[in-house]
């Protein structure tokens, strides 16, 4: 991952939150959410919206049905809105497949997973509450085990879901 200025990192139970914020048409938004392995530093928040996305990622974090209110910086394709619209549908301790979203937005399961792995504002908009038709399926355009996807089996679990 190039090197990014954070204006947060924080902890958390699976490694760290990269938090990015940025002025829009005059308003502090939320413009990028990242999942960082444990190596990356803590860094306190430098704005006042990152720290209240902070607050918010610790309340999910004690109680999985915490509902995010936070200002996005309006991003990605008509698609990828649409996609990510149909996920912010999706009830904690509930999955959706890529195939469910698709046939949802009259499209295809594969296109559906690269809008999954380009979702800017993970948690926020919950893209591991989608799972493939077999299992987990992959996270954030990573494939197979490691890293992203013992993320989302996490959060999977920290919200009651039990995929085989």
């Amino acid at each position: 991952m190039k090197h990014t200025e954070w204006d947060a990192v924080i902890a958390a139970p699976f490694g760290k939150l990269g938090i990015q914020t940025e002025v829009v048409d005059a308003s502090l938004m939320v413009s990028q959410i990242v999942y960082l392995e444990h190596g990356e530093k803590i860094k306190p928040a430098k704005t006042d919206l990152a720290k209240e996305v902070e607050r918010q990622f610790k309340q999910y974090f004690k109680n999985p049905d915490f509902i995010f209110d936070l200002p996005l910086k309006p991003f990605g394709t008509a698609f990828q809105q649409r996609v990510w619209s149909e996920i912010e549908k999706i009830s904690r301790g509930e999955v959706k497949t890529y195939g469910d979203l698709a046939k949802a937005i009259k499209s295809a399961p594969r296109a559906v997973g690269q809008a999954c792995g380009s979702n800017p504002f993970p948690l926020v908009v919950p893209c591991h509450r989608v799972i493939s038709a077999t299992g987990i399926g992959g996270f954030a355009h990573q494939a197979g085990e490691g890293f992203h996807r013992n993320v989302k089996a996490w959060l999977l679990h920290h919200e009651g879901v039990q995929i085989k």
